[in-house]
This record gives structure tokens, sequence and C-alpha cells, in this order.
């Protein structure tokens, strides 16, 4: 337990992309965490305030090369890097007592061999897999209190789950035929050049993409698998809207014969209401 004077020191593997300054901005107002060290091999020894001026009296921080032995000096290191990186550190890092938050996509498929074909890689974590849990607090609290690993759900995945969880709980819909159609801002494509992200190109344009399958399918599909103890089957399609950043997801699913008639709109509503009537949002 950590006492009312003693701050959870921080650290951040990663924080120079998009991810990684929003998680600098969010941690600045808590008043229980000190970020103590934040990497990026290609800006070392630049000042965090140098690049993000609106951090400017906030982090007296450079940044450093990742360095394991003085990870390990933290209590919680979040790592907002590509995916690979998270699990070639993560075991070193738990074994001296460190928590692990993956903003990256490491550890959010338990079946490996799926996450091996929609992330193209060989996944070296699997003696990890058993400390991980999934990130997402409204139905996995009480064990990322205690988990050695959290993997952050991806984006759709926490706007959709979050919006179809309840009903599949409940039992109330069909599980063979959920669509979700999401929208998301440019700015979750990250940093990294690509002529579809470029203004000329996404400015007043609208369109899918990743139409025959994308990696945040086969997330979502696991973990509404989980909750109904049958396959689900899932239609997802994303798209890319004209602004830096946000998400709008449109969920469908048919209600199940017998409970249709006695489902009204504003029993639904209670659901939503009463499921989520202690979170934040």
């Amino acid at each position: 337990m950590q006492s009312n004077q003693e701050k959870i020191k921080v650290g951040i593997v990663g924080g120079t992309g998009y991810t990684g300054v929003e998680l600098l901005r969010n941690l600045a107002s808590h008043p229980a965490v000190e970020v103590t060290m934040i990497t990026s091999r290609s800006e070392d020894g630049v000042a965090v305030a140098d690049m993000y001026p609106n951090l400017r009296g906030i982090y007296d921080l450079q940044f450093s090369v990742p360095n394991i032995e003085q990870l390990k000096t933290c209590d919680v290191v979040f790592f907002a890097t590509p995916h690979g990186v998270a699990m070639s550190m993560a075991n070193a890092l738990i074994e001296n007592g460190v928590k692990v938050i993956d903003l990256a996509a490491d550890f959010r498929i338990e079946d490996l061999a799926v996450w091996e074909k929609w992330y193209g890689m060989t996944h070296s974590g699997a003696d990890l897999m058993t400390d991980v849990v999934y990130g997402l607090p409204e139905y996995y609290r009480l064990r990322i209190k205690k988990a050695k690993i959290i993997a952050n759900p991806g984006c759709y995945p926490t706007s959709i789950l979050l919006g179809i969880l309840p009903l599949l709980k409940a039992g109330l819909v069909e599980t063979t035929s959920i669509i979700a159609d999401g929208k998301s801002g440019v700015s979750g494509a990250g940093k990294g050049a690509n002529v579809a992200m470029l203004g000329a190109e996404m400015s007043e344009s609208f369109k899918a993409y990743s139409v025959n399958g994308h990696r945040h399918q086969p997330e979502m599909v696991e973990k509404m698998n989980e909750v109904t103890g049958i396959p689900v089957d899932l239609t997802f399609v994303p798209h890319l809207v004209p602004m830096v950043r946000g998400m709008e997801s449109t969920i469908y699913a048919t209600l199940k014969p017998d409970v249709s008639k006695e489902m009204t709109q504003e029993a639904i509503q209670t659901l939503y209401e009463e499921t989520y009537a202690s979170e934040p949002f």
C-alpha cells in the first residue's frame, strides 16, 4: 500500500508518439504518480518540455535510451511502443516486482496463434500470458488490481465492447449476426509517415479500410466469446473520417425472439444505465 507521501514511480517506454504524449498529459494531473523516466531512442537527450511546450514547467525530464536496469527502479512501466517491444522486456520487469501496462497489442489476444496470424510476427511471451489481464476496467476491474501485466484494449474494441457486452451478458441478442461500424480520427494511425494520412488525401474524405479483416476483430470476438461462452459472429468494418481524434461506433444486433416483445427501448436504456451506473463516463 502506498503511503500518502510516497508516490508511484512511473516509467514510460516510447514517449514521443501520440499515445506517449497523451499518457504524459494524463499522468501530470495524477496526485499519486511521479514520472521518473521516459525513453526514446531517436530523441535521446532531448528535454520533454522542448518537444512538448505544453508540458513546460510540469516535467523536468529528458528522453533517454531504454535501460532495463533503470526501468526496474520504477513501480509501473508503460509501453507506448510498436508491437513486440513490451513482450521482449516484460519478464525482466515483473520478476523485479514492476507492474507492466502495455498500450500496444502484445498481450491483448490470449490465443497466440491468432495473434501471430493477425500481427505477422512470432509472439515471444507465451510464458507471460498467465500474468496478463485485459485492461477493460468496467469488466475486469478486480483482476486488474492484482495483475502483473495489463493489456490495454484497442481503440475500436473499447468502444464496441462497452456497447455490446451488456446485451450479450444478459443473453438478449442473437450471437450470429452482430455488426459493428467503427469510425476513427486520423491520429489513431500514429505519427508514422503515410501518404493515406496526408491532409490532401484524407481531408473532405470518408472511407472504409481493412474491409477484408482488421486486427481488432479477433480481439473483440475473443472477449465476446468469453462473456457468452459460445462463438460470436462479428462483422466489423472500420472507417477513417477527416478529423484528428475521436471515435464513434454503431453496433447492430438482433434481439432474440423470446425477448423482443418485452424489451422496450426504455428497458434497454435501463439495462445500460444500471450496468454503467458507477463508471466515470
